[in-house]
């Protein structure tokens, strides 16, 4: 008679079935691996996955074949490590018009498109006692590769130079060159504000009032020194009782021209820094029952979507905002990826767009 030993405990299973080689291949693969098949160094699929220019193209080409297929794919906190900094750009603002925020947010993003990068938006009130230490703070949680800063933070000289201390590399949006050329996006603001006032006293206007921007905005002061320029050209002056000084918001431009429509006499016509303070002084106009450009021309500046969801349509002087975030984005990864230079400086000239908003003064 033959015993039988009962075993306790379920059955083992058989073995999973081995995985086939190319799949193998796919989850082990690296850069090793890689530049072995390609008879080539380390370093040079670095520079291949990093997207460097010194790679010959055919050594590009077959480096590129090698890695799609064996469905390589780089980790990109393991590039991070290799540059001792994450793949995250910073974009600093103090500027309170949202739609300007949005657009130059665009822009990067643009600019990031179809890479490892990422955006890290960090809004700052250069007023606080806390400021440099919150953006230093900023800067080395995140290890930026880099930082765009827009106007008016990007006028900053103090936190440049912390940004530089921190070895972050930083773009500056300005409305003129504050820095060097490899560091500059420049809109040369007085340019377009010089139009606009050429177009207002072409149009035979006399009594032109400008709402300005904060004093704390380069931009304020270059658009209305552009402004004023413009007047002089056709022999007129920006009078000091029709210049009046905004926060580049909706209210704080409806505020002025209700200031500047209570005067006798008052303007026929109002240049506003920015399109929030004209659409601004649309609603003041509207509540005294005046109209545009019957009553009253209006002109603004940046040519922000909101110019032309107003009627009448809002002449303006155009800054391509987004194309400006996409401009100081990859003039970044230029300064530290070496695609190219990004040595020369890179201007914006800005143009009026006239639409329905300006006319004669009536009588004119």
């Amino acid at each position: 008679m033959t015993t039988r030993k009962k075993t306790g405990g379920p059955k083992t299973p058989p073995p999973a079935a081995e995985p086939a080689k190319s799949e193998r291949s796919r989850k082990r693969s690296t850069i090793n691996d890689i530049a072995r098949l390609a008879n080539v160094s380390k370093k040079t699929v670095s520079r291949v996955i990093n997207d460097s220019p010194f790679v010959k193209e055919e050594t590009r080409l077959k480096i590129n074949a090698i890695i799609g297929e064996l469905g390589f794919e780089p980790d990109p906190q393991a590039r991070g490590l290799a540059f001792r900094r994450s793949f995250l750009i910073g974009m600093i603002y103090d500027n309170p018009t949202a739609q300007y925020v949005v657009s130059m947010q665009q822009g990067i993003l643009d600019a990031m498109h179809n890479s490892s990068f990422g955006l890290l938006v960090q809004p700052c009130d250069r007023a606080s006692p806390t400021f440099l230490h919150d953006m230093r703070q900023f800067v080395e949680r995140h290890k930026l590769f880099g930082v765009v800063l827009t106007p008016s933070v990007s006028e900053d000289d103090r936190l440049v130079q912390l940004l530089q201390d921190a070895d972050c590399p930083c773009v500056r949006i300005a409305s003129i060159a504050l820095g060097s050329a490899a560091s500059m996006v420049v809109t040369h603001d007085s340019v377009g504000a010089a139009e606009a006032a050429r177009h207002l006293a072409q149009l035979g206007h006399q009594r032109i009032a400008h709402i300005s921007g904060p004093a704390t905005f380069l931009s304020a002061h270059e658009r209305r020194r552009g402004f004023s320029n413009g007047l002089a050209e056709r022999g007129l002056k920006l009078k000091p009782t029709y210049d009046r000084e905004g926060l580049y918001t909706f209210d704080s431009g409806a505020a002025a021209a209700r200031e500047l429509f209570a005067l006798k006499p008052r303007p026929t016509a109002i240049f506003a820094g920015n399109d929030e303070m004209a659409a601004g002084v649309y609603k003041a106009a509207h509540d005294m029952g005046l109209r545009i450009p019957t009553d009253l021309s209006v002109v603004g500046f940046d040519d922000s979507p909101v110019a032309t969801r107003m009627w009448p349509l809002l002449s303006s002087v155009r800054l391509p905002i987004r194309e400006m975030g996409r401009m100081a984005a990859e003039k970044l990864f230029h300064r530290y990826g070496e695609k190219r230079s990004g040595g020369e400086l890179t201007e914006v000239i800005p143009a009026l767009i006239m639409r329905e908003s300006t006319a004669p003064p009536s009588g004119a």
